[in-house]
């Protein structure tokens, strides 16, 4: 029965994801307003994967348009989904099939796309450059014999090729250069699911010779790869924004008069540098082996999380978002109330479990998980597998008796008390008042009920980002899906 759990999970994440392969964009959906966006409770968001949009390092998701969509749907009181888009050529034909409410990418604003799309107040601006490769003998050169074998104007250009996306506005860029020196620049289209560090790479290795990127994209990503130039400017300053379809006026006003908000603001900013100007940073993540753009790797623990994963009929993914939001995978961690090591166990319950060391990984994930099996088996009255999940996990962090509690109280409200989203849940969040917990039939009290709320859907959404990034891994024989 537990191994069932996920196949119903599964089915519960397919039918809730967007992905450009696994949906005929040009099935044409009923188009989403700002009221439809408000009465479900969510925004999607179209973007890409980068090193700069939006990725997984070690187990937390990241990037410049995921943080600023996610500041943004807070303050609207939405839940943000991610829409992923593997070819960026299209965006824009998932942004009108409707697949998305929003592009939260870098687009330059143009012409050509105004005709498509309406874009939003500009994020920031930015301009076109170069990028090529120095001469591999380049650190024993002076510095104009490097200049002299480069590209330094766009005219010299003339006749050569340079690689670019074919609906990017670089290939815009180099169709109207062409036209105003008067001579021809080929363009090599390059595939839309190739990403930025994989254009430095393949002109690093000399595999690409030229390409054009956003100066602020490039001025990150040259700090891992000194032997590019991207000096030579390509255009004036571009105004860069994300993409809405024509008839979504009142999102785009909504949009845009948060955006005048948030840009004045300092965490807008700390935000924008923390991705386009800390060049060491980016270095650590793009060098590390828990960059999702470089290995399929969540955390340091991910061989013993699948082993006892397995062992309980879990997957691993899931149990590393649990992981991941109980010690942030640091061993040592420890609460405010005493919880320890990775699953953050009770003193009490690591001594029932057998745990002698909390702090140890392996007997950590052991004993959580075996726990997290006993909490499971302790909920064998509610019918849904996935509301069987939540209860379960609210359990482990508030208590199974707090949580019978809510149940108790959701019954007294007529609501259902098998059901834990919009009935248990809401339940629980009036345990932290005393007219509430002080009933007759409430039995254990009092429960800091704000955390096993957001612990529960915390852990949910994390699990998404997770099997968005992290491919299923055949070994793990426990996963049913």
């Amino acid at each position: 029965m537990i191994r069932f759990i996920f196949l119903c999970l599964s089915i519960f994440i397919l039918l809730s994801c967007n992905d450009d392969n696994t949906v005929d964009i040009e099935k044409k959906q009923d188009s989403r307003n700002f009221k439809d966006i408000i009465e479900s409770g969510k925004i999607k968001a179209i973007t890409t994967y980068s090193g700069t949009t939006y990725f997984l390092y070690r187990g937390r998701p990241m990037g410049f348009e995921y943080e600023i969509l996610q500041k943004f749907a807070e303050d609207l009181n939405l839940e943000l989904e991610i829409v992923i888009a593997k070819d960026e050529n299209k965006l824009i034909e998932m942004l009108k099939a409707n697949k998305g409410d929003i592009i939260a990418y870098g687009y330059t604003i143009t012409e050509e796309r105004k005709k498509d799309i309406d874009f939003s107040i500009p994020l920031y601006l930015s301009h076109q450059v170069l990028v090529q490769k120095k001469p591999d003998n380049w650190r024993r050169m002076k510095l104009h014999n490097i200049r002299e074998q480069l590209i330094s104007n766009p005219v010299e250009l003339m006749g050569d090729t340079v690689c670019v996306k074919r609906n990017s506005s670089y290939a815009q860029r180099l169709i109207n250069l062409s036209e105003e020196i008067g001579g021809k620049i080929h363009i090599d289209t390059i595939p839309g699911e190739m990403t930025t560090d994989e254009i430095f790479k393949k002109i690093a290795n000399g595999e690409i010779k030229y390409s054009i990127v956003d100066q602020n994209i490039a001025s990150i990503y040259a700090s891992d790869y000194p032997i590019l130039d991207i000096s030579t400017k390509m255009s004036f300053s571009q105004r860069i924004a994300w993409g809405l379809r024509k008839d979504s006026n009142q999102l785009k006003d909504t949009l845009n008069q948060w955006l005048k908000r948030a840009k004045k603001t300092v965490d807008y900013h700390v935000i924008y540098n923390k991705y386009f100007k800390n060049r060491r940073s980016f270095r650590k993540r793009v060098k590390s082996e828990f960059y999702s753009l470089n290995d399929q790797k969540i955390s340091p623990y991910d061989d013993l999380i699948k082993k006892y994963a397995n062992d309980i009929g879990w997957d691993w993914r899931l149990i590393a978002s649990i992981v991941y939001q109980e010690s942030q995978f640091r061993p040592s961690n420890e609460s405010w109330a005493g919880a320890t090591g990775l699953m953050q166990i009770m003193p009490k319950t690591a001594e029932e479990l057998n745990i002698s060391n909390p702090t140890d990984p392996q007997q950590s994930l052991r004993g959580g998980t075996e726990y997290l099996s006993q909490l499971w088996e302790a909920h064998s009255t509610i019918p849904d597998s996935i509301q069987r999940l939540k209860f379960t996990l609210a359990s482990y962090n508030a208590g199974l008796y707090h949580i019978k509690d809510a149940q108790r109280l959701a019954s007294h409200f007529d609501l259902d008390s098998l059901q834990w989203d919009d009935n248990v849940e809401n339940a629980l969040l009036k345990l932290n008042k005393p007219e509430y917990y002080n009933k007759d039939f409430i039995k254990y009290g009092y429960v800091r009920a704000q955390e096993p709320y957001k612990y529960v859907k915390e852990i949910f959404k994390r699990y998404e980002h997770y099997q968005a990034f992290i491919t299923k891994d055949s070994t793990n024989t426990g996963e049913t899906f």
